[in-house]
């Protein structure tokens, strides 16, 4: 089958993901994060499968080498909280009549969330990029996105919203992804020599898991109704700005890398990390900040538009960058 698609000149990956959105939209209570698949419990686990085989794939060496380089972690972190921010309060000031004000919000919140992890891993490994320094930064910036967010919701709010306790958040950001990727440094005197002789099989299961995070996150906007008739004006707006917004900030993050002269495997680390935004991390935070506005699915879906295309574009992206290093 994967030789017929190659020979068709179809990307077997990207084929996946618009089966994987086809069947959402046809089954979407069967996939949602709390269906009948538990789709929601299937994510965790992919997600703790990625990080356990980084963690046996990457040696420690390589992880120390990633936390030292600080050019990379302040272009990332600053991408996402500093440029994005301005984006965000450049959108909330000078375009007041282009959406409605719970639009608007749900703009500047997309702006203010962390970057996504197991997505900017799996991308990075994808693309053949620094996947140590991807870790750290996707993991750092989930931790600075827990005090950070709410501050610069503050800059748009009348009301700063209760913050959640701190310690629930980073113990569940520990079990999640910290906790199987130490395991997977663990037993990698064990099985690194394994995982060597089946790297086809690891990359698949990066794969994998991408196509299972579209899935899910689909089959819940689709049972949220934003894909109704009604709002098809106001989605298409802001699904167009979304697009924009990624666009200007892949061009950014691209150009201030060379700029910078970061190696290629730099490069993609800082162009997926720093570009993406996190739907795990922020619909946590959307419920405990918004929780009492009624208007919350409406502040959610720049958030939930921006993570479903960054998915399709990142993945495309994530080709191109494996194709040119293979050439």
């Amino acid at each position: 089958m994967t030789g017929l698609l190659s020979r068709m000149k179809i990307d077997g990956f990207l084929l996946a993901i618009g089966l994987a959105v086809a069947l959402a939209f046809a089954f979407p209570t069967i996939g949602a994060s709390d269906g009948q698949l538990r789709a929601g419990l299937l994510t965790d686990l992919g997600v703790a499968l990625v990080f356990f085989l980084h963690g046996a794939a990457v040696a420690p060496s390589a992880m120390r080498a990633a936390a030292a380089n600080w050019r990379l972690h302040i272009l990332v972190q600053a991408s996402i909280y500093v440029l994005f921010p301005l984006i965000g309060l450049a959108v909330w000031h000078g375009a007041p009549q282009a959406l409605g004000p719970e639009l608007r919000l749900g703009f500047f919140f997309l702006c203010a969330i962390s970057s996504t992890i197991s997505s900017s891993v799996a991308m990075t490994a994808l693309a053949r990029g620094n996947v140590p320094a991807a870790i750290f930064n996707a993991t750092l910036s989930g931790l600075l996105g827990m005090v950070l967010t709410p501050l610069l919701l503050a800059l748009v709010m009348t009301r700063a919203p209760g913050i959640a306790p701190l310690t629930s958040q980073i113990g569940g950001i520990l079990l999640k992804l910290l906790l199987p990727f130490v395991i997977g440094q663990l037993s990698r005197p064990l099985i690194a020599a394994l995982l060597d002789r089946h790297k086809p099989l690891v990359g698949k299961a990066d794969r994998a898991v991408i196509v299972l995070i579209v899935y899910v996150a689909f089959c819940d906007a689709a049972l949220a109704g934003m894909w109704t008739a009604g709002q098809a004006l106001a989605l298409l707006v802001v699904a167009i700005m979304c697009s924009a917004l990624l666009a200007l900030v892949l061009v950014l993050t691209t150009l201030a890398s060379r700029a910078m002269k970061l190696s290629t495997e730099d490069e993609i680390a800082a162009v997926f990390c720093g570009s993406k935004k996190s739907l795990a991390n922020g619909a946590p935070i959307a419920k405990v900040v918004f929780g009492a506005n009624p208007a919350l699915s409406l502040i959610l879906v720049p958030l939930l538009l921006y993570h479903q295309i960054q998915l399709v574009v990142c993945a495309v992206l994530a080709r191109r960058y494996c194709a040119r290093s293979q050439g």
